[in-house]
């Protein structure tokens, strides 16, 4: 039997995975660590095989941010990660997956240009949120070894039933605009389930090093809409009208590029999904 423990109670992906792994009682025993307070540090991480450690800040603010929420994403993203992987890794863990982000990339490319992830592209984060997840990375990396694997992940958006970030907005105006931008654009996303089967994997597996998981097709925007409308019984009319405003504020209105732009990792990285997931399902 594996036994896991996830850091960070309450999540959406944290739940996800636990009610996931539950399906198997007789494989897996999950138990979930709150992370808010300091009381954590006194939780016994031996006779676990695997910590999933993801308690974090999550992105969401857009431009400048405070000093003070910058030193929270680094106290929080960073510092709680690392001391966290410490702590596994002494008390004979052997599998620490952390929780990063596609955003170490930085922003996607504007309307009609494209950004493709590639082994060779460079992590250059555009701000602290995904600064502090790449300091994480660098952090952890060096306590890799043959007895305490770190196996470190940089999903896309991901999205399902119960997510939260940009899925909610588009699932919003799934629901209720009656028209809807028709865009083409390509994005890499992650479906919660194929997540949950690419966890499965890599805690079966005990794996270490760098993923990337995400669905196998890439997904248009304004095909996810209207696959989310149409999945909860309505029609939403997708429209080129608004097309050239939308290119007019692209690079100027960070929320039109993040809808709208060209984001995506390329076929070759690892971490593709288990199954083809439809998009808005």
């Amino acid at each position: 039997m594996k036994r896991i423990l996830i850091t960070g109670a309450n999540s959406f992906i944290g739940t996800s995975v636990e009610t996931h792994l539950a399906q198997w009682p007789e494989k897996y025993q999950v138990d979930t660590l709150d992370m808010l307070d300091g009381s954590w540090r006194l939780k016994n991480f031996a006779g676990y095989d695997t910590v999933f450690h993801v308690a974090g800040i999550a992105h969401q603010d857009s431009g400048k941010i405070t000093e003070e929420r910058k030193q929270q994403y680094y106290r929080v993203n960073t510092g709680l990660a690392i001391e966290t992987a410490n702590k596994a890794k002494a008390q004979g863990v052997g599998q620490f997956i952390f929780m990063s982000s596609i955003i170490v990339y930085g922003a996607g490319a504007r309307i009609g240009q494209t950004k493709n992830i590639t082994a060779d592209t460079p992590a250059a984060p555009a701000g602290a949120y995904g600064d502090s997840k790449l300091r994480a990375e660098q952090g952890l990396l060096p306590l890799d070894s043959d007895q305490f694997k770190v196996c470190i992940l940089r999903p896309p958006m991901i999205y399902g039933p119960g997510s939260k970030g940009n899925y909610p907005m588009l699932e919003k105006a799934a629901l209720r605009l009656p028209f809807f931008p028709d865009l083409y654009n390509e994005r890499s996303m992650l479906h919660i389930d194929v997540f949950k089967q690419f966890m499965q994997k890599m805690i079966d597996a005990g794996a270490g090093g760098l993923y990337f998981p995400r669905n196998e097709e890439y997904i248009c925007t304004s095909k996810l809409v209207e696959q989310i409308a149409l999945s909860n019984g309505r029609k939403i009319h997708l429209t080129k009208l608004f097309n050239p405003f939308l290119r007019m504020l692209s690079g100027k209105i960070d929320l039109v590029d993040k809808v709208f732009g060209n984001l995506t990792y390329d076929r070759s990285l690892p971490g593709c999904g288990v199954f083809e997931h439809k998009a808005g399902a």
